[in-house]
């Protein structure tokens, strides 16, 4: 297969995701999607537990290590297998030479590069399949949105018509990816227009399914038992420097982390709002681009206008950490993961999530069933 020529924009953009960051075709290897994509026994192929057990064992497991190798290391120690990873670049080359068996892909981004032909694409189609974090049980929790919890107790107000308007956003993207992708493209996009549609239309998959793969209405909604599962996998495997935050994050619950009152008081708002701060900003992950197409959807069609706000987006890269970002009053708002989140208040930051946009994680294990035939 010939390569393609995606170190510069992955690396970049794995960098900014992991530092600080399905239903249809995004199933499980052991099941059948709406593609046909058959399981792995079916077409003779090892099952999913001996393809994990072979990979671990050949030592040729990747993961970028910066942010969400927890997963991994979950996964790895459900099967009792040492926690042992291969470090993983930005691109999917090791995947392409096979030095990389079972290689880390987020749904939304590396698996489109590698299922695709679209320029940047590696091409392999339906030939590949992957191992879902979720159908796997140790899925953990991505892009939610979080302020301060000073912020959100003087700005109440704020924080619902905040949550109210992107909430909007995010409804109108999901039901139309393409028009979302269109409206993040004229944003200034960080990706070709291609893979900026594929990532919209994977992204509305995260954000209205479940870990049980059960459709959701409700966005926004912290699912108790999804948000336990994240912290309960942190609290195993996220090793802090700091032994008081060590000790702090074991202690942690998620009424810590967590408040549904301004979730709850935007969805039972008929839009109305009397803002304490009218000027606000968000910090996201990234750069623009269809990971975070609920805030531009919002943004383009006016609805922070309409709750009274002037809502600035700020691109994330480079070296920026949102939840520094925003514990320090640079931004008022940010995107980050419940990991993250967790980690920065037991290192003695005042942060605290008001809604959860991702409803199920967007890690998978990509793999070639030929290098896993009996």
């Amino acid at each position: 297969m010939k390569k393609r020529n995606v170190r510069r924009w992955l690396a970049l953009f794995g960098a900014a995701v992991m530092a600080v960051s399905l239903l249809g075709g995004c199933g499980s290897s052991s099941s059948t999607d709406d593609k046909g994509n058959k399981s792995s026994q079916e077409q003779g192929a090892l099952s999913d537990k001996e393809i994990i057990e072979k990979a671990a064992k050949d030592g040729k497991i990747g993961n970028w290590g910066l942010g969400n190798e927890y997963e991994v290391l979950a996964l790895l120690g459900k099967y009792g297998l040492p926690t042992d990873y291969l470090s993983q670049d930005f691109t999917m080359d090791g995947f392409d030479d096979n030095s990389v068996e079972l290689a880390s892909a987020m749904t939304y981004n590396e698996l489109g590069l590698v299922k695709n032909d679209y320029d940047g694409g590696y091409g392999y189609g339906d030939s590949v399949k992957y191992i879902d974090m979720n159908d796997e049980g140790v899925a953990m929790m991505e892009d939610n949105i979080f302020c301060t919890k000073k912020f959100a107790k003087e700005n109440p107000q704020t924080v619902a018509a905040f949550l109210y308007a992107s909430l909007k956003g995010w409804e109108d993207a999901v039901k139309d990816p393409k028009a979302a992708a269109d409206i993040v493209f004229k944003a200034g996009s960080s990706v070709s227009p291609d893979h900026q549609k594929y990532m919209a239309d994977e992204v509305a998959k995260l954000v209205t399914t479940d870990v049980n793969g059960k459709q959701v209405s409700d966005i926004g909604n912290m699912d108790d038992d999804a948000m336990q599962q994240t912290l309960d996998i942190a609290k195993k495997y996220v090793t802090l420097d700091d032994k008081s935050a060590q000790k702090k994050l074991q202690s942690t619950g998620l009424d810590d982390i967590r408040d549904k009152q301004y979730l709850e008081a935007a969805k039972a708002s008929d839009g109305s709002f009397k803002p304490e701060k009218k000027s606000v900003s968000i910090q996201l992950k990234w750069l623009p681009q269809a990971q975070f197409m609920g805030y531009y959807v919002a943004a383009a069609k006016g609805y922070y206008d309409e709750v009274g706000l002037k809502v600035k987006i700020v691109p994330g890269g480079g070296d920026i950490a949102e939840t520094t970002a925003v514990n320090n009053g640079t931004v008022d708002f940010g995107v980050t993961w419940e990991t993250n989140l967790a980690s920065a208040d037991a290192g003695g930051m005042d942060l605290l999530e008001v809604a959860q946009i991702y409803q199920r994680s967007g890690l998978v294990l990509v793999y070639k069933p030929e290098n896993f035939e009996k």
